[in-house]
C-alpha cells in the first residue's frame, strides 16, 4: 500500500530533476512525443494541482491550459505541499494513482535530460505500477497513453512503469 512518505519520496525526486533543469534544455524533446522539457515542466505542475483539486473533491479539466513558468519550482513545490497537506488531512485520494503520476513523470523528464532513474527510490514506481496495471485497460488509455511497450529484462521499476505506460524505453 502507497504510503505518504513515498509521496512525499516521489515529490523530492521530481523537485531534484526539476531543478537541474537549465534554460538551454527547456525546448529538449521529451519521451512525450508532443511535449518539450518545458512543457513537461508545466505539467508536472499542472498535474500536481490538479491532484490537489481531486483531493477536495472537485472537478478536474486535464486539457486546461496549465500554469507556465521558466522557474517552476516555485509553482510545484506550492502545489505539492498543498498535496501533502491534503493527504495528511485524510483525503481519499488514491496514492497510488499519485506514484504513478510522479514517476512515469520522473522518468519522462529523466530521461529527456540524459539521467537515469537507477538512483532513485524504486518503491515510487512500484507502487505505481500496482495501481494502473489494476487500473489502465487499453479502453482507459485514451490519447494520454499508448499501448504498452516491452521493456528490457533489466528494467528498474521506472523503466517497467515507463513501458507500461506506452513508452519506448532502453534497448527494447
Amino acid at each position: 500500500m502507497t504510503t505518504t512518505n513515498q509521496i512525499a519520496t516521489g515529490i523530492d525526486q521530481v523537485t531534484a530533476l526539476l531543478s537541474t533543469v537549465t534554460e538551454a534544455e527547456r525546448p529538449s524533446a521529451t519521451p512525450c512525443t508532443e511535449w518539450t522539457v518545458a512543457d513537461l515542466t508545466d505539467h508536472l505542475v499542472n498535474t500536481a494541482a490538479n491532484l490537489v483539486t481531486m483531493a477536495r473533491g472537485g472537478e478536474i479539466d486535464w486539457s486546461a491550459t496549465p500554469e507556465s513558468s521558466s522557474d517552476p519550482i516555485p509553482l510545484w513545490t506550492e502545489r505539492t505541499r498543498e498535496l501533502l497537506a491534503e493527504i495528511d488531512a485524510g483525503s481519499p485520494l488514491p496514492l497510488g494513482m499519485v506514484a504513478a503520476e510522479l514517476s512515469v513523470h520522473a522518468w519522462d523528464l529523466a530521461t529527456a535530460l540524459g539521467r537515469g532513474t537507477d538512483d532513485l527510490d524504486q518503491t515510487v514506481p512500484e507502487e505505481g505500477m500496482v495501481f494502473m496495471s489494476a487500473n489502465m485497460t487499453d479502453e482507459r488509455r485514451g490519447g494520454a497513453f499508448d499501448p504498452e511497450q516491452p521493456a528490457p529484462d533489466d528494467a528498474n521499476a521506472y523503466e517497467r512503469l515507463a513501458a507500461f505506460a506506452g513508452r519506448t524505453v532502453r534497448g527494447s
